[in-house]
């Protein structure tokens, strides 16, 4: 009889194989009750299997981050909004050349705008800068939603210097693909925003959340509330475009109420500086 000698080797039924060679067919997916279980999609969809689903996508990044041995993260959230300052400038000539005004006031705060984008690509090479000499446990990962605007041009900061980085993308009503600098192999879609943030915070050791809309303000008060009711570690939390952030969110109003607490007020760093960002988050762990 012949041995089994491979200890690692794994032997699966050839399920997909059969389920691909029917759809290439041009056959429907209709339901099949002989069809196996994980091989069947009608089946994962049903209502009663979304804990199944949940499991999953919970399980699926996780492995991935760790055979790629990806321990430690820094979060940064921003809008997908923003470009960078080529295509701002791209776009307002394109608007000046119109004669359109309100076009050409779009253009100019694309304009404006495009110097976040710029910010968040000079942090994130600093930090990939700083883990690339750095043994492999040490290392700090730059992790972002994985789509446009900030995303991206954090992404493309570690990019640039040829550091690994996350990018944790999900799919939305109005297509989101992931950008063009996530490490492929770390480039992760979700269905669910709850596991989506799970896996934000289960390797976060920093947080840089950058001008952004409903999305980046969701993520941030996440962190806040759970580092503020002790259910996270603290972590540095960084609010990167002061006027921005002073403007948007009156916490010092918070205070005077009494919804926090002045400690509370601690928690996180208002800066406009890349370098004084990534300082902070040395000094935190004194690095």
């Amino acid at each position: 009889m012949e041995a089994n000698t491979q200890l690692n080797e794994r032997r699966l039924a050839d399920a997909w194989a059969e389920l691909h060679a029917h759809t290439i067919n041009g056959n429907p997916l209709q339901a099949d009750a002989y069809r196996m279980a994980f091989a069947d999609p009608e089946f994962l969809f049903r209502r009663e299997t979304r804990g199944i689903r949940f499991q999953l996508e919970m399980l699926k990044p996780d492995l991935g981050q760790a055979e790629a041995g990806i321990e430690s993260t820094v979060v940064v959230f921003g809008s997908a909004r923003f470009v960078d300052p080529e295509t701002a400038q791209q776009r307002l000539a394109e608007a000046e050349a119109s004669g359109d005004a309100a076009r050409i006031a779009l253009a100019k705060r694309d304009v404006r705008n495009a110097r976040h984008y710029d910010l968040a690509r000079q942090f994130s090479r600093l930090v990939a800068q700083y883990s690339n000499g750095k043994p492999e446990a040490e290392r700090l990962y730059i992790c972002t939603g994985g789509g446009p605007g900030i995303m991206e041009a954090a992404n493309r900061g570690a990019h640039d210097v040829g550091a690994m980085n996350v990018g944790l993308n999900i799919a939305l009503p109005h297509e989101q693909n992931g950008n063009p600098y996530i490490t492929p192999s770390l480039s992760f879609k979700f269905h669910y925003f709850a596991l989506r943030k799970m896996h934000f915070m289960m390797r976060a050791k920093a947080l840089v959340a950058f001008p952004g809309g409903f999305g980046t303000l969701d993520e941030l008060f996440e962190v806040l509330t759970l580092v503020q009711t002790g259910k996270a570690k603290p972590v540095p939390i960084v609010l990167f475009g002061t006027t921005f952030w002073k403007k948007l969110i009156n916490f010092e109003a918070l205070v005077e109420e009494g919804t926090i607490s002045p400690q509370d007020l601690g928690l996180f760093l208002y800066t406009d500086d890349p370098q004084e960002a990534w300082d902070f988050i040395k000094g935190f762990y004194g690095l």
